[in-house]
C-alpha cells in the first residue's frame, strides 16, 4: 500500500512538473540554462539588408558563447510573421529579434509577456501604450546618408574642376523602395551632404514599390543613369543599382554609394562607399539585459524614446562602410572623418536651410527648413517626409 501511493505520489509530481513547463513556455517563462536567442529575417543573407542584420548574431554567438543557445528563421514575409514567433517561443526564447515590420509581432508579444521582443522600428509609435515586453529599435541612419552624400560630392566637385562635368550636369540618381519617410529622409540626407561639397546638384527619385527586387532595382538605376545621373544611390535590399553602374562605366562616368554592406566587391570601378546600421551594439546589449535580468532601455547605451530606442554616429549605431581608394577623391578621407567628428560632436544640423518640402501625399502640408527639422527626436524611425521642390524630382 505504501509502495503504491508513493508511486501515485511520484506520478502526480511528473504530472505537475510537466503542465508547469508547458504552461511556463507558453507565458514566455524561458527555461533555466542557457539563453535562448530568436532571430527572424524577412530575406536570406543574400540580400545586403538582412546579411547586415546577421551581423549581430554572428556578434551575440561570438560574445556569450555556450551562454546562448541561438535560433534563426529566414525568409519570412511579413504577413506570415505569427507562426514563427510562436515557434520560437514554443522552443523557449527569452528574446526574439525581428528585422521585418510585421503588425503581427506587437499583437504576439502581448501573449507572452516573459519573452522580450525587439523589433526594427516600425513607423509605430512605441514610445507609450505597448506591451513592457515589446521593444523597436534603428540606427539614425540619416547621419550615414549625410556623410556618404559629402564623399559623393567631394567625387563631383573633382569631375567638375577636372572638366570631366560640367556644374550643370551634377545629377544624382536614387533608387528607392516606397515613397515613405524613411527613404524620403535617407535620400533628402543624401543629396544635402553631395550639395555641401556641390551646391548645383539636384537629384532625380525613382522607386521600386519594392523593399527587395533585383530586376527592377538594376533597370531603375540603368533609367537614371541614361537620364544623365552621375551619382546613383539606393534604399533598397540587393546589389542591382550597383551591378548597373558597373555595367554603364564603359560608357559613361558613374559612382555608385551603396547600402547595408560594401559593394566595392562586385563594382569595383564604380563603387566609392556607402552606410549602414550597425545593429550589434543594441542586439548584444539587449542579450546582455536579459542575461542580467535589467530592463533592456536601462541598459543599452543610446536615446530612449518609451520602449524604442536610437542612436547614430556618437554611440557607432550607424557607420560608414568601405572607401574605395582607387575611385576616391583626394582628401576623401579625411573629409569623411572631419563629418563624422562633428555629428559626434552634435554639431551638424543637416535637415536645415533655404528649401521648402511638400508632403508627396498631400500637397497642401509642407514644410519650410529655414526653421529647421530634428530627425529621430521623438522615434527611432525616420520622420522626415517631405520632397524638396527644386532640387529633388520624384516618380
Amino acid at each position: 500500500m505504501k509502495r503504491y501511493y508513493l508511486t501515485a505520489v511520484l506520478v502526480s509530481l511528473v504530472m505537475l512538473f510537466a503542465f508547469g513547463a508547458a504552461y511556463g513556455v507558453w507565458n514566455g517563462t524561458p527555461e533555466k540554462g542557457a539563453l535562448k536567442v530568436g532571430f527572424i529575417y524577412e530575406n536570406d543573407g543574400s540580400t545586403p539588408f538582412t546579411y547586415n542584420f546577421m551581423l549581430a548574431q554572428r556578434a551575440v554567438e561570438a560574445r556569450y558563447g555556450d551562454a546562448v543557445q541561438v535560433y534563426a528563421k529566414s525568409n519570412v514575409t511579413r504577413k506570415e510573421t505569427e507562426e514563427p514567433l510562436r515557434e520560437l517561443v514554443k522552443k523557449g526564447c527569452g528574446i526574439i529579434f525581428i528585422n521585418t515590420d510585421s503588425a503581427q509581432v506587437r499583437q504576439v508579444a502581448q501573449e507572452f509577456p516573459g519573452v522580450q521582443f525587439c523589433q526594427i522600428s516600425v513607423g509605430d509609435d512605441a514610445s507609450s501604450g505597448v506591451p513592457e515586453n515589446y521593444h523597436t529599435f534603428g540606427g539614425e541612419i540619416y547621419q550615414g546618408r549625410y556623410v556618404s552624400g559629402v564623399a559623393a560630392g567631394y567625387k563631383l566637385r573633382q569631375m567638375i574642376d577636372s572638366g570631366v562635368l560640367a556644374p550643370e550636369e551634377a545629377l544624382v540618381g536614387f533608387v528607392g523602395a516606397y515613397p515613405v519617410a524613411e527613404v524620403i529622409s535617407g535620400y533628402t540626407a543624401f543629396l544635402l551632404g553631395v550639395r555641401s561639397q556641390v551646391p548645383q546638384a539636384v537629384m532625380k527619385v525613382r522607386y521600386v514599390n519594392s523593399w527587395s527586387s533585383f530586376t527592377q532595382e538594376k533597370a531603375c538605376a540603368q533609367a537614371l543613369i541614361d537620364e544623365g545621373c552621375v551619382v546613383i544611390s539606393q534604399h533598397t535590399n540587393t546589389i542591382g543599382p550597383a551591378l548597373a553602374c558597373e555595367e554603364a562605366a564603359a560608357l559613361r562616368p558613374v559612382i555608385h554609394v551603396g547600402y547595408n554592406q560594401s559593394m566595392i566587391d562586385v563594382a569595383p570601378a564604380t563603387s566609392l562607399t556607402g552606410a549602414r546600421i550597425n545593429w550589434t551594439p543594441y542586439v548584444t546589449g539587449a542579450v546582455e539585459a536579459v542575461l542580467s535580468n535589467r530592463p533592456i532601455e536601462r541598459s543599452v547605451e543610446g536615446n530612449v524614446h518609451g520602449n524604442d530606442m536610437s542612436a547614430g554616429l556618437e554611440r557607432n549605431w550607424v557607420e560608414i562602410l568601405e572607401l574605395n581608394e582607387h575611385l576616391a577623391a583626394e582628401g576623401t578621407a579625411e573629409k569623411i572623418s572631419q563629418t563624422v567628428d562633428a555629428f559626434r560632436k552634435g554639431a551638424l544640423d543637416v535637415f536645415r536651410g533655404d528649401y521648402v518640402g511638400v508632403d508627396p501625399e498631400n500637397s497642401a502640408d509642407t514644410y519650410d527648413l529655414n526653421q529647421g527639422y530634428t530627425e529621430n527626436k521623438l522615434s527611432s524611425c525616420p520622420t522626415f517626409h517631405y520632397v524638396l521642390t527644386g532640387i529633388i524630382q520624384a516618380e
